[in-house]
């Protein structure tokens, strides 16, 4: 019987080299993420007294191809990122953009006025002021603490 001396660290090249192989013939994109998932844009939310202010994140995308409806009580955002399409020979293009259609519905936590809405819509950023309901705002209530006895 022939004695094998074992090297541990062989077997991690082996691995970095299948790694690296698997970045490499572009299997990463197909087996381990999911292309066909729409990427949702980013938002953020501050409320205030008088108002609730929505800011989203639409990079590359006109205004034209989007879509905004707002009820009392929630934002619903949906567009779509098209691809732009060039062709300049025989080159390879890796990409890590994200095109097609998306949605979002974003819950707003007190009821608005939605037909006092006013939007912003510049370098792919959409900002939305949402007027809260006149029975939603916060109002100040002196209270006329007498003595018990």
């Amino acid at each position: 019987m022939k004695l094998v001396h074992w090297n541990p660290w062989q077997e991690i090249n082996t691995i970095q080299r299948q790694i690296n192989r698997l970045f490499e013939e572009e299997m990463l994109p197909s087996t381990l993420l999911d292309r066909t998932l729409a990427k949702v844009p980013a938002a953020e939310l501050q409320e205030t007294e008088e108002a609730i202010h929505l800011k989203l994140e639409l990079p590359g995308i006109e205004a034209k191809d989007l879509d905004v409806q707002v009820t009392e009580k929630a934002v619903y955002v949906s567009g779509e990122r098209k691809s732009e399409t060039k062709t300049e020979g025989k080159g390879i293009t890796k990409s890590e953009f994200h095109y097609g259609k998306f949605q979002r519905l974003i819950p707003l936590p007190t009821r608005i006025q939605n037909t006092n809405v006013t939007a912003d819509y510049k370098d792919g950023i959409l900002n939305l002021t949402l007027p809260k309901a006149e029975d939603e705002k916060k109002k100040v209530v002196k209270l006329n603490l007498e003595s018990i006895g």
